[in-house]
């Protein structure tokens, strides 16, 4: 028995010394795959901890453009409270280049005439064929001539422009049209455009070419032909500063300083000369007046004539006064009667486009001689029917010359011219105009010749 509890023993020895290597295996390798899960787990918590930063990081940029976005929101509602705040204007036409709004305006005129010359013929392509010029019209019993004309060369165009510096503002104007002496009527009827208006504003100044502003441009009526009242209205534009004042109970005063110019005849010749000898500016003012009866002005000129022809150069002063207006007949201002009425003293180049000298000019005596000149117009406009009326228009001028002038030496130089005319316009729409109109002018010269002109002519324009 007991030799058998020896032998179970060891056995059971033996196999606990069997079982210990097996055993500690075992364990070495769930501690290695132990390790391993805690490794992973330590890089999974690695990763997480890495992602969790980026996380925040990211959110703390999202909070600080979202900050941004409603802090530009803020000046955003902020501005356009105080744009809403600003009182409502209405849009403004024209457009805009940095800090310079520029208009563009003017428009498309096609004239057709018929005319009739008493006395003779006029030359082609001259202003004699363009519109009513009382010197144009031919004197002297010559054979009557019947023409056709068809023009657009009377087309206007414009740009001004407006800048604001300060509390001021710059403005100015360009205006130019094709009424030129250049062209032909063969082939391609090509006209040069040709300066007429050219200034700078700034306040109450006035630089560059304007209307002289001994003329009233208010109140030349409306007409197919050029002008209308061509023999006795002031017409001239010119270089110039202007100074206009606003006196207050719808009056202002406008002086200015302009370019100066003569245009005198040679004794023995009507041709008029441009002599260039003038040193000292054409002084002009006019006062306006506008009121519930109309619109009214008077103006004047003092200058000198200056004529260098070789010897130590002579000099004159001239004169003259000008009285205009537009008297309403109706309420609606629709119905008017325009006049003017100009006198002086060698102020010829002012009325009815020199027809006229401002002086004689004697080579034997280098001296000058006076010619004084009378001008004026009326135009009654009347509405018939709607978007229709009628205008009757009439001018005259009379020339008078030095009492010691023999009838000899100045027997061709212009005495007296008149006119009259009748108009049909209709508006269709708002920028059309369509006219027809009828017109008769004399022309008489110092010898007592008479020329006549007969006119019949229609126009269309388009005005933007």
């Amino acid at each position: 028995m007991a030799k058998l509890k020896r032998a179970a023993l060891g056995l059971l020895l033996s196999a606990s010394a069997l079982a210990v290597p097996e055993l500690a295996h075992a364990q070495s390798a769930r501690e290695a795959e132990l390790e391993q899960r805690l490794e992973r787990l330590e890089a999974q918590m690695q990763q997480l901890r890495a992602d969790l930063a980026a996380a925040r990081q990211q959110q703390a940029q999202t909070d600080a453009t979202a900050q941004a976005a409603v802090t530009k929101s803020d000046d955003t509602a902020t501005k356009v409270a105080a744009i809403e705040a600003q009182p409502t204007q209405p849009q403004g036409d024209g457009f805009r280049v940095g800090d310079t709004t520029f208009k563009v305006g003017g428009f498309i005129r096609v004239v057709a005439s018929n005319s009739h010359f008493g006395d003779g013929e006029v030359p082609n392509n001259t202003v004699g064929r363009d519109f009513d010029l009382a010197q144009a019209v031919p004197v002297g019993g010559g054979a009557p001539s019947n023409v056709q004309d068809f023009t657009a060369k009377q087309s206007r165009a414009w740009i001004s422009m407006s800048t604001s510096v300060g509390s001021h503002v710059v403005k100015g104007l360009i205006e130019a049209d094709f009424q030129t002496l250049t062209g032909s009527q063969r082939t391609t009827n090509r006209y040069d455009f040709s300066l007429r208006r050219a200034f700078l504003q700034f306040d109450n100044w006035l630089i560059g070419q304007e209307w002289t502003t001994f003329q009233n441009v208010a109140v030349l009526p409306e007409s197919t032909d050029f002008v209308g009242v061509a023999g006795g209205t002031i017409f001239v534009r010119q270089p110039m500063v202007r100074y206009t004042a606003a006196l207050g109970q719808g009056m202002t005063l406008a002086v200015a300083a302009e370019n100066p110019e003569s245009g005198t005849a040679t004794l023995g010749s009507p041709a008029l000369t441009e002599n260039g000898d003038d040193h000292i500016p054409d002084f002009t003012a006019r006062l306006n007046v506008a009121g519930k009866s109309g619109e009214f002005a008077l103006a004047g000129i003092a200058r000198q004539i200056s004529v260098n022809a070789g010897g130590d150069g002579v000099n004159q002063f001239g004169w003259g006064i000008s009285g205009s207006g537009k008297l309403f007949l109706n309420a609606a201002h629709s119905a008017d009667l325009r006049f003017m009425a100009t006198y002086g003293s060698d102020i010829g180049r002012y009325v009815g486009f020199n027809f006229a000298p401002d002086a004689i000019y004697d080579p034997a005596t280098d001296t000058l001689s006076r010619v004084k000149v009378f001008g004026g117009f009326a135009a009654l406009r009347v509405p018939v029917a709607a978007n229709v009326r009628v205008n009757l228009m009439g001018d005259y001028q009379n020339v008078d010359y030095a009492d010691d002038l023999t009838i000899a030496s100045i027997g061709g130089y212009n005495h007296r011219t008149y006119s009259g005319a009748v108009n049909l316009f209709y508006s269709p729409f708002k920028s059309v105009d369509l006219g027809v109109e009828y017109r008769h002018r004399v022309r008489t010269i110092v010898t007592g010749a008479t020329g006549t002109l007969d006119r019949i002519s229609v126009a269309g324009k388009y005005t933007f």
